[in-house]
Order: structure tokens, then C-alpha cells, then sequence
């Protein structure tokens, strides 16, 4: 089984160097980071009184892994759920913040549990998991790599300017969809036609 600091090394292999995309909302970012996030936590790496994006830019690989592990995956207690479900869980948190946790709770409130969808992982969520993960806790893995992938089309449906992180200019799968499927067993991944016939709205 990975460690939570071998998973954070490959959420950050996984995101890349420094960008600055006028159409992600997350602005400047590099290794997952965004500058929300280091003005968040107040993290003046380079000295000057001001958190901008020359902090980002100063950001190193192990400054990013760290802040996953700590803000990412202790502080809201992905640890606390079953660990096949961590992977995703903990890398979709870095990629979408307390939504990852909310698209678990719908998920296991879709499979009859009486929780919240609130983002946050209480006990009710915690024990819903457990109990949800005990007939086989590879298909709430899957079910719950696919929530996440459904979760990344609507957004896209909605959003023109996110299509270019679900499909590619190629037509095929995108950053957003093979990151999910990722993490999802092969026998449930979208075949490339099942693919394109679901994006055919977007023209």
C-alpha cells in the first residue's frame, strides 16, 4: 500500500509545473498550488511582504507535497476513510478542494446512507464509508471514480471554457477525464466512441 507521501509525489508529478491558464479559476499554479492557496496560508516564500504569483513561481516540489499532506489529507481526515478509496479521494480534495468530499456524500446518500452533503468528513460520513467499503471496497472505488468523472462532464457542460480539460483537441479523453479513470478499474472506463458520443453536445 502507498504512503500518503508517495501518493502527494504523484499528485504533484500529476499536476505539473507553473501556470497561468486565464480559464481555470484557480489562476496562478504550480505543482497543484494555486496563489489562493498560498495567500491562504499566508506563505511569503520569496520574502517581499506579499504573497504573489513569484511565490508560486518559488514553490518547490517538496513545499507542494507537504502542503497537500497537511492541508489536503490530515486536516480534513482523508486518513479516516477506507484506504482504497484514499488515492482518489486525497487527489481529487488537491484538484477540487471540499467538493471531493461532497461527491462522496452524494454518492452514499444515492446507496441509502442518512449523511450530509457538506464537504466535511464527520463521523457520519466516516462511518457510512466504512460500512459502504465492507462488501467490496474496490467497487466503491470505481462507483466513486465514476462520480468523479461525471462530476468533471457536468462541469464541462456547463463551463465551454473547461471543455479544453475534458476533451482534447484530438477529440479524446482529457486531462480531467483520464485523471479520474485513473483511478477507476479498466472494465469501467469509457471506450473512446462511448467518449465522443458524450461530448457530441459540445460540438
Amino acid at each position: 500500500m502507498q504512503t500518503v507521501r508517495e501518493i502527494a509525489e504523484e499528485i504533484v508529478a500529476r499536476e505539473g509545473g507553473y501556470v497561468n491558464d486565464p480559464d481555470d479559476p484557480g489562476g496562478a499554479t504550480k505543482y497543484g498550488v494555486t496563489l489562493g492557496t498560498l495567500q491562504r496560508l499566508k506563505l511569503d516564500l520569496t520574502g517581499d511582504g506579499a504573497v504573489t504569483t513569484a511565490d508560486v513561481k518559488r514553490l518547490t516540489r517538496e513545499q507542494a507535497v507537504d502542503i497537500f499532506i497537511t492541508h489536503y489529507f490530515q486536516r480534513p481526515k482523508i486518513g479516516e476513510m477506507p484506504g482504497v478509496l484514499q488515492p482518489s479521494l486525497f487527489d481529487m480534495y488537491v484538484n477540487a478542494g471540499t467538493n471531493a468530499v461532497k461527491i462522496l456524500q452524494r454518492l452514499l446518500r444515492a446507496m441509502g446512507y442518512a449523511v450530509a452533503v457538506d464537504g466535511v468528513i464527520g463521523p457520519q460520513t466516516k462511518a457510512a464509508a466504512q460500512d459502504a467499503a465492507s462488501p467490496s471496497a474496490e467497487l466503491l472505488r470505481d462507483a466513486y471514480g465514476i462520480s468523479r468523472r461525471n462530476y468533471y462532464f457536468r462541469l464541462a457542460d456547463t463551463r465551454p471554457a473547461s471543455r479544453k480539460y475534458a476533451r482534447t483537441k484530438t477529440g479524446g479523453k482529457g486531462g480531467w477525464i483520464t485523471r479520474a479513470e485513473s483511478f477507476v478499474s479498466p472494465r469501467y472506463h469509457l471506450s473512446d466512441e462511448a467518449f465522443r458520443e458524450r461530448v457530441s453536445q459540445w460540438g
